[in-house]
């Protein structure tokens, strides 16, 4: 077995192959840029190497600075992860000058399967059903209007080298189609360095499923059941899981059989994964093949009990595959949240900043549930701009569907993350829909579910005495700690008092107390609301801790909890309030409080996120009509096109292209 090897990534995906081959007893070497030179894969390797600047452009696609860093450091195989160099066949080719091993598949492979479009062209070839497009490269604007006009709208425009939903836009008109041409071949060449994109047919009301693949260089393949991967926003999957639950076994094995023979009509080596589209009636199409890991291959892990990785490293070694077909059995259910640093409230804008809190819900196994969280940040880490914006991939594992989703939900409930804006509200959401929890699936799902974006949640009819409960909990905690310091003038003897108000936000909530006792662990009876019973509250919360846990009426409950002026923010499956506890009287007089309106900032365009301008489209003294476009701006490899709201008059532009903006800096202003 090899005595070291190098990864070639960052993040999480280069923890990831380091858990493992630390496992195996085999030495690590990472590679990292200035923006990565205090990132957690550089702490965890045995050794690392510093390859450039923080634009990938210049370290981490620079396949001679990879090949020098394995010279170096006696490195004898490369894992690329996914993304940067993974799929490119000139790196491996590289690598073997060198006499180093590739852990991923054969160059020819690559070339063959890697490239969408001349993957689409030899699984047509080879008689394997694909999504009508056109396989050839598009060659201007002009040539992609012209080509989707024959096609038909809808059209998918899309990278030749891309994934990971990078490069990659819908378009439904001529207008959409020539700015989707311009944008994903930026977006391609500024991710992969390669800027070919192709059209084919979108598929309305689709599913997005893959099958995971596994060869060895001895034309052994196996399949490892699917992945569902339907939830979807730009392209970019959010959740995925496994199995499907569109799929029977009988279409589970026509996809895992056309996969693997396509598989091995390229001669794959490693592991793969084959993408389908498929119909609601089960029909399935070959969408493209990804030849190496995908972000989602923990859900599959959990379902087969096989590393991926490991039999990565196996295969590239020259062992055979110790695992039949027969062998791979699908156990339970495996549900991945992808944690983004973006603000849902904000149209998913990218977020930066430093983790001033990261506290994930604990790894490991209780009863029949697994939580898992495959990350490679810590607190205190930079979330920088010039990569993926991914922080986590949590995943929940358990013998039902549903239980997997519950526990999912819970865990998101637990993570705590503070300093930069995240998705986990949103995630939350998701997994609270009845659609999601029926299975009721598409690549639409998100646009059809949330049509105007996701707003902030409100709080429900359910959630409203389970919050007012918790903040009553903590603050009769509060209270009873305060009274029992030194010189205080009530003593701690004092009674509690019965009656409270719970604001939560501008609800106002009446809870009395029924009985019991303010110490830890606490337990009271209260009545909220109008309720006609009262319920047992109890927990062992104590004032400083970012997560209250407890008991209310029997049922556990999960709230995150942070301090505000005169009471606490609480998070809960997607809602955030603000909570403060008073007594009667002090909540008549809250109620008389006037309302601070907010400042008036539409004569502004303002940044919506920290990012370099790469555009300005437009003039001082420009008269703008709604919807055209303002100025483009990128961040984490994404370009975002910032576009009049209303008809208006250009006043002064502050921004110019190559300008480093903060979050609401003013780009330019209207009469």
């Amino acid at each position: 077995m090899f005595k070291k090897i190098l990864i070639a990534n960052r993040g999480e995906i280069a923890c990831r192959v380091i858990k493992t081959a630390r496992r195996m007893g085999i030495k690590t070497v990472a590679v990292y840029s200035d923006a990565d030179r205090d990132a957690v894969h550089v702490e965890m390797a045995d050794e690392a190497v510093h390859i450039g600047p923080a634009i990938a452009a210049e370290s981490y696609l620079v396949i001679d600075k990879i090949v020098d860093a394995c010279l170096k450091t006696g490195a004898e195989a490369v894992h690329p992860g996914y993304g940067f160099l993974s799929e490119r066949s000139a790196f491996p080719k590289a690598l073997a000058e060198k006499g180093i091993v590739f852990i991923g598949p054969n160059p020819g492979a690559i070339d063959a399967m890697g490239d969408k479009i001349e993957s689409k062209k030899f699984a047509n070839a080879a008689n394997v059903s694909t999504v009508p497009g056109y396989l050839g490269v598009i060659e201007d604007a002009e040539h992609a209007v012209r080509i989707a006009g024959e096609i038909g709208y809808p059209v998918m425009i899309k990278a030749s080298a891309g994934g990971g939903g990078k490069g990659m836009r819908i378009a439904w008109s001529d207008a959409e189609a020539r700015e989707g041409y311009s944008l994903s071949k930026a977006e391609a060449a500024a991710s992969f360095g390669d800027d070919r994109v192709f059209v084919e047919k979108f598929i309305v009301d689709p599913r997005h499923i893959e099958i995971q693949v596994l060869g060895d260089k001895h034309g052994n393949v196996i399949y490892l059941g699917e992945r569902e991967c339907s939830i979807q926003r730009r392209n970019q999957k959010v959740i995925e899981e496994a199995p499907s639950p569109l799929l029977d076994e009988a279409t589970r094995r026509a996809m895992g059989e056309q996969a693997c023979a396509l598989a091995r009509a390229v001669g794959y080596d490693s592991a793969g994964t084959v993408e389908f589209v498929a119909g609601q009636d089960k029909s399935f199409f070959f969408l493209e093949m990804n030849t190496r890991l995908q972000v989602e291959h923990p859900v599959t892990e959990l379902i087969t009990g096989i590393d991926l990785v490991e039999q990565m490293i196996r295969v590239a070694y020259g062992e055979k595959l110790a695992i039949r077909q027969a062998d791979v059995k699908l156990d339970g259910w495996a549900v991945e949240s992808r944690i983004y640093a973006e603000d849902p409230f904000r149209n998913f804008l990218p977020s930066i900043g430093r983790l001033v809190r990261y506290r994930p819900p604990e790894e490991g196994f209780d009863g029949e549930i697994t939580v898992r969280n495959d990350t490679g940040v810590v607190e205190g880490s930079e979330i920088s701009m010039y990569y993926d914006p991914m922080i986590a991939k949590l995943v929940t594992h358990a013998p039902t569907r549903l239980e997997a989703i519950e526990a999912q939900s819970a865990a998101l409930d637990a993570f705590i993350i503070d300093g930069i804006q995240h998705n986990i509200p949103f995630l939350t959401s998701l997994h609270a829909s009845e659609r999601w929890r029926e299975g009721r699936l598409s690549t639409g799902f998100i646009k059809e579910e949330y049509p105007d974006g996701f707003l902030t949640s409100e709080v429900d009819a359910e959630a409203k005495p389970l919050l007012a409960a918790a903040a009553l909990a903590m603050e009769v905690v509060r209270q009873s700690r305060l009274d029992a310091l030194p010189g205080r003038l009530r003593p701690s003897t004092a009674t509690l008092a019965r009656d409270w108000v719970v604001k939560l936000d501008k609800d106002y909530i009446p809870v009395t107390v029924d009985e019991g006792f303010a110490d830890i662990p606490l337990e009271l009876d209260v009545v909220i609301g109008d309720a006609a019973e009262p319920v047992t509250i109890s927990s062992r919360w104590v004032p400083g801790d970012l997560l209250w846990s407890g008991e209310i009426g029997g049922s556990a409950l999960t709230v995150q909890v942070r301090p505000i002026p005169n009471g606490s923010e609480l998070r809960y499956r997607g809602i955030s309030v603000k909570a403060q506890v008073m007594s009667p009287r002090i909540a008549k007089l809250d109620q008389l409080m006037p309302e601070k309106a907010p400042p008036d900032t539409s004569r502004f365009l303002l940044c919506p996120m920290p990012g370099l301008i790469v555009s300005i489209d437009v003039v001082e003294g420009q008269q703008v009509k709604a919807g055209e476009m303002l100025a483009i701006v990128e961040a984490m490899k994404m370009q975002n096109v910032l576009r009049a709201e209303r008809d208006l008059t250009v006043k002064t532009i502050k921004g110019k292209p190559g300008d480093s903006m903060a979050v609401d800096a003013v780009i330019m202003e209207f009469a």
